[in-house]
Order: C-alpha cells, then structure tokens, then sequence
C-alpha cells in the first residue's frame, strides 16, 4: 500500500493536535475575559467553586493560541516547501482567505452600522433617553474631537504609502528582484509599526473616553478593532518578509506572500471608510481639540 501512486491533486493532512488546542485556548481566553473584566471591576467570578477574577487566565489562554497559530501556520509553510500545495490545493487556500476577508467587511459592517445608528438619528423621537443623552445633535453636546487633518489624515497617509509599497514588493517578487521585493516588505512593515504608534499617541490624547458615551464607545471600538487589524497585518508582513530573506518566495510559489498582501489591502479600504465617515463626517461642526 505504501508504494501506492497517488492519483488526485488533493492533501490528506496528517493527524494534527492544533485544532483541539485553538479551541481550547479560545475557551480559557473566553473565560479568563470574563474573569479579566470582574477582576478589574473589583467583583468575583466563581466557576465550580473556583474565583477566576484575575487577568491571568486571559493570558494563558491567549498564549495557547498564539502557539497554535504559530505551529499550524508553521506545519502549512512546510507542506508548501514539501511540494503538498498542487493547484488544486492552492486555489482552495485562495478560496479560504478571501471567503476570511469577507467574513471581516462583515464583521467592520457591523460597527459601522453601530455607529450610524446612534449618529443618524440622535434627536429620535422613538429614542427620547438617546436624545437626552446625545443632547440631539452629533457628536453629543460638549464633546470635543480631534482635528481629522492633522494626526488622522497623517495616518491615512501612511497606510496609503504602505499599500504602495507592498505593492512593489509583490510586483518585484514577480519579477524576480529579490532585493525590490525585501525592501518593499522592510518599508510596508515600518509603516505599519508607524501607524499604531500614531494611534496609539492619538489615543492617549483623545479627548473624549470609551466609557459613558455612546460616541466614544462606536469610535474606539470601530478604530481599536482596525487598529489590531493593522497590528496582525504588520505581523503577517513580518513573516513574509522573515520567508523572504529565506528565499522562501518564487514567482511562481509565493501565496503566503499573496494573502498577507490581500489582508493589507483590505486594511487601508477600511481605513478609508473610517477616515472619511467617522472624522470627517463624524466630526463635522464639532469643536476641536486645540492642538
């Protein structure tokens, strides 16, 4: 049976614990949030008899699927370099990212619709605690807003850039400059580094908080969960440029490359719609931050 041919372009995967260990992890991080959460409340989380309010089941959950990630990402890369990743195989790789970043539009969807929600309609006369609280008007009353052209529009900049340069490194990738293709990558990861760092200060300075508004809530949850989004692009990258360095890329074999280029595309689309609806339109007629 052993020196049997095989006679189809498909890859049985061996037996593999990484499955098991993902949802095991994602269950301690669900658990260990709740616990993180009461334990920042000053509250108990009891689960069979046990306290969990503290933040160290989070982690521990957290880190188990960090190692997931890593060793199934791992144990892919080698099949592509075994030769396992036919074409068949690797148009269902296509298929998987791009039905990933569908499921993410619609996960962004979700937060824009949040947002719009509450700034459409803040003086609702179906919603008179809503129009109470906003004051009726957009951004609430009293709220004070970042100017959108200053550290925003720096940060639109930057991914715009970045787009550009990842854009090189695919295109000299295809071309066979490998020097092209890690300078390309070298700069998009800098760039993305850069824009969370950027946010990361707008953030700190924010003059408005997550906690007891609605605005601030939609804003921070809608930017903050782009932001981590530009956090594992940067990663992604980071990898590819790391392969890259390998000589893990051809022309011809190069879909890890491929996908994270995809994920960043993706991630400045958004930014553009976050940009243009919740700065600019967001904070039109606003008072603004003094600078």
């Amino acid at each position: 049976m052993a020196n049997v041919e095989k006679q189809h372009d498909y890859h049985i995967v061996n037996p593999s614990p990484w499955p098991i260990t993902g949802s095991i992890g994602a269950l301690v991080m669900a658990i260990g949030g709740i616990g993180y959460m009461k334990y920042a409340q000053g509250k108990d989380f009891s689960l069979f008899g046990i306290d969990l309010a503290s933040p160290w089941l989070f982690f521990i959950g957290l880190a188990i699927i960090l190692f997931t990630m890593f060793s199934w990402w791992s144990d892919t890369i080698r099949e592509g370099r075994e030769g396992y990743h036919t074409g068949v195989v690797s148009l269902h790789l296509r298929y998987g990212m791009i039905m990933f970043i569908a499921s993410e539009v619609m996960f962004f969807v979700a937060w824009f619709w949040a947002y719009f929600d509450a700034s459409l309609f803040p003086n609702s006369v179906e919603q008179v605690a809503r129009a109470q609280f906003l004051g009726g008007q957009w951004p609430p009353e009293g709220t004070l807003f970042m100017d959108p052209l200053h550290l925003p529009l720096y940060n639109t900049i930057i991914l715009l850039l970045s787009g550009t340069t990842v854009t090189w490194a695919h295109h000299a990738l295809l071309h066979r400059d490998r020097k092209g293709m890690i300078m390309g990558l070298v700069l998009t990861v800098a760039l993305g580094a850069l824009f969370s760092m950027v946010q990361a200060y707008e953030y700190i300075h924010a003059p408005f908080a997550f906690k007891n508004s609605i605005f601030g809530a939609t804003f921070f949850m809608a930017t903050g969960f782009h932001g981590f989004h530009v956090m594992i692009g940067t990663i992604f990258l980071l990898v590819c440029l790391i392969r890259a360095i390998k000589g893990q890329f051809t022309p011809e074999k190069h879909f890890g490359f491929e996908a994270a280029a995809w994920y960043w595309h993706f991630v400045d689309v958004v930014w553009l719609f976050l940009f243009f609806c919740i700065y600019v339109w967001g904070s039109w007629g606003a008072p603004m931050l003094a600078e």
